[in-house]
């Protein structure tokens, strides 16, 4: 039974021509290889499966070549080229640096570099993953990529050019590697399928070409399957059924009962698709690149951003005319937000269903958006951000001429009124404006006869007032309770002072611990009870303690603590400070463990004669 190869190693290319989708990459290593201007380092970057280790081979292969055609592509005749296609020539080295990262791999590198090549002009060395290396391998790299021997060329790999150290790319000559698009990937795989005599339809390959997502790898492994699959009978139908997509058919189902809003048809339609057993993310997804599709075929400009099945787009753009654009916008960011709070959902089906019915009513809810009359946006209230505060509108001060209103008892309410000036001759006379007031406030058994006030209007007009008559109105509620609280405190017997002794200060002292301790605050009553006492004066005494937490507590107590002395020797001018009783701490001398050399040094400072005898034997010590 012959040995069965895949089809991404079967049909590697062998040269230039033969590379797939990387015509700015080739055309420009040919002509370097033509010009003779070739770097002495090179860095091919990219996504994967589009050619980059490819295109590295068939460069190592080319320079080397013994008879380079005038297109600059290898012979595959000579013996370098021969060699190179069995894979036993001595002049090419691959690294993975996925395995081989550390700075002795690179080492190893370097001491081969030194040694020039035994047939052919140059020693390629091709790293592949070569930002799997780490920054001491990267570091130990660099001289020699700098300025290797003339006879040395370093080709490196990667997918991510973002991890590779600026030293780095700044010695290289970079290649950026694009992904390889459908169309070219299916012109390749139908030359495959050709070969391999497979009957496959045109529409199954571009369903593979946009699985692959630009990878011609990727699209070499999934032909194989299939081929596997359907033994090599590769069809539009069992290509949706092996990759587990949704045929189109649904979605365009999908958005005609969405657009007549047939809320039934459209949950039937997911049940039908739920029990086929895809799954509600797949749908979501494959739903809103179907909407973005239909969008882009409304405008003839963009058109050729539709990339779908081939047969498909007479039918895009016919549907294309049934939706409006704010519809499918819309539809876009329901199924966007819906798919991201896909993973969050317990309940995914229901999750997916309210998406379908947001759908299906969305038209409707476009319309209601809409004024029937003007056939203009409505405006949508504001739900969010700042609101101005409404206030209530007061009502300006209203002037009443005529006499003045007689101030009774029964009113309780104080009112304003203007007098207007009387038209007289005589203009020293200001307008006044008369405030009256409750009539009887009984506050604490005082009662205030409240008369009518004459305050004089300087502020609208600026005239000489009269002099000041002899008040006779009676105090003010503020006077009278100001006068009750003197009468209060006069009232009151006034005891003597009693002047702070060193006893009754013990005595008081104790009764405050005492509260203490029935308010449960054991830390301060211990605190309290080891605190020394010292009197300075008949006002004053001092308190010292041992350490400044002791300090902290006497200090929350201070408050209540004066006022409870104060009330005791009837004297509000005592008070006390807080002392820190600061000791001498006891050092407590450690013996320190001694290390080999000190202990050595002890022994030489002791025994002179051991120093001359390592002297004498020359002993070296490991301490």
């Amino acid at each position: 039974m012959e040995k069965f190869i895949v089809s991404a190693r079967k049909y590697r290319p062998q040269n230039f021509n033969t590379v797939v989708g990387q015509s700015h990459i080739t055309t420009t290593l040919k002509n370097a290889i033509r010009n003779q201007q070739l770097a002495h380092a090179f860095l091919f970057c990219g996504p994967r499966g589009v050619g980059k280790t490819t295109c590295a081979r068939i460069l190592a292969k080319t320079i080397n070549c013994e008879n380079i055609q005038p297109d600059g592509e290898a012979c595959n005749v000579c013996h370098s080229c021969v060699s190179f296609n069995e894979g036993t020539s001595l002049n090419i080295h691959e690294l993975d640096a996925a395995s081989n990262n550390s700075v002795e791999d690179i080492r190893a590198l370097v001491e081969q570099v030194r040694f020039a090549p035994q047939a052919g002009k140059y020693k390629i060395y091709i790293v592949d993953e070569v930002h799997m290396l780490s920054t001491s391998a990267f570091n130990a790299f660099l001289k020699t990529l700098e300025e290797p021997p003339s006879y040395a060329i370093f080709i490196l790999a990667t997918t991510e050019k973002h991890k590779i150290l600026p030293t780095i790319l700044s010695r290289c000559q970079i290649f950026d590697f694009k992904r390889i698009t459908n169309n070219d990937t299916v012109e390749h795989l139908q030359e495959i399928a050709v070969k391999e005599d497979i009957h496959s339809e045109k529409a199954a390959l571009q369903l593979i070409a946009q699985k692959s997502e630009g990878c011609m790898r990727d699209s070499l492994s999934i032909l194989d399957k299939i081929v596997s699959f359907t033994n090599g009978d590769v069809t539009y139908q069992n290509t949706l059924e092996h990759l587990n997509i949704l045929d189109h058919d649904y979605y365009f189902k999908l958005l005609d009962t969405q657009i007549n809003q047939d809320m039934a048809g459209s949950m039937l339609l997911y049940d039908e698709i739920n029990r086929k057993g895809f799954e509600g993310d797949l749908v979501l997804n494959g739903y809103a690149e179907f909407i973005r599709n239909v969008l882009v075929c409304q405008n003839p400009r963009a058109a050729s951003l539709l990339d779908v099945v081939e047969g498909l787009q007479a039918k895009y753009v016919e549907t294309a005319k049934k939706a409006s654009p704010a519809y499918l916008v819309s539809a876009l960011n329901i199924l966007n937000e819906a798919e991201i709070n896909y993973k969050m959902a317990r309940n995914k089906r229901l999750h997916v269903e309210m998406t379908m019915i947001k759908l299906t009513f969305l038209q409707q809810a476009i319309e209601l958006s809409f004024d029937n009359a003007s056939s203009s946006l409505v405006k949508k209230k504001r739900v969010s951000g700042p609101v101005a505060v409404k206030f209530e509108q007061l009502q300006s001060l209203q002037i009443k001429p005529g006499p003045l209103p007689a101030v009774t008892a029964a009113k309780s309410e104080a009112k304003l009124y203007i007098q207007p000036k009387p038209i007289t001759t005589n203009t020293a006379e200001p307008e006044k404006f008369i405030v009256s007031e409750p009539a009887v406030v009984p506050i604490n058994d005082n009662v205030i006869d409240s008369e009518p006030k004459v305050l004089a209007a300087s502020a609208i007009k600026t005239m000489p007032a009269k002099p000041k008559e002899p008040a006779t109105a009676k105090k003010s509620l503020l006077q009278s309770l100001r006068d009750k609280h003197i009468a209060n405190k006069t009232s009151e017997n006034l005891k003597e002072a009693i002047p702070v002794t060193k006893e009754n200060l013990k005595e008081h002292w104790k009764c405050f611990t005492d509260k203490l301790k029935q308010q449960l605050k054991h830390s301060v009553v211990t605190v309290f009870n080891n605190a020394e006492l010292q009197v300075v004066n008949e006002q004053h005494f001092s308190i010292t303690v041992s350490a400044s937490l002791e300090q902290k507590f006497i200090e929350q107590e201070k408050l209540p603590l004066l006022e409870y002395l104060k009330s005791c020797f009837h004297n509000r001018n005592i008070g006390f400070t807080i002392h820190i009783n600061d000791q001498p701490k006891e050092i407590v001398i450690s013996e320190v463990t001694l290390t080999t050399r000190e202990k050595y040094q002890r022994v030489i400072e002791q025994y002179p004669m051991v120093k001359e005898l390592k002297d004498r034997l020359k002993l070296e010590l490991d301490y």
